[in-house]
């Protein structure tokens, strides 16, 4: 994970099942961008999105790095269900 001195920024969601929403996350330990973001949804189901082309640059404190960043959707996650016996 991240430390604060590297920072935030905002990923925007630009297609599928949580179109238009945003979430913060923190940059790589490199100081890039995450290239994928997995986002948790219903019990077991989580959301796969990679990082497209789209970059805002909006910080004082950090003008070299992403405000934000556009990310597209790829394909929902589903945990394996319970062993039975």
């Amino acid at each position: 994970m991240g430390t604060p001195a590297q920072g935030t920024y905002t990923a925007k969601l630009t297609d599928g099942p949580l179109e238009g929403k945003t979430v913060t996350t923190e940059f790589l330990e490199s100081g890039d961008p995450r290239p994928r973001l997995e986002i948790p949804a219903d019990k077991g189901k989580r959301y796969l999105y990679a990082r497209s082309a789209g970059l805002e640059f909006d910080s004082v404190e950090h003008p070299d790095k992403p405000s934000a960043v556009d990310y597209r959707y790829l394909e929902a996650l589903f945990d394996a269900p319970p062993a039975t016996s």
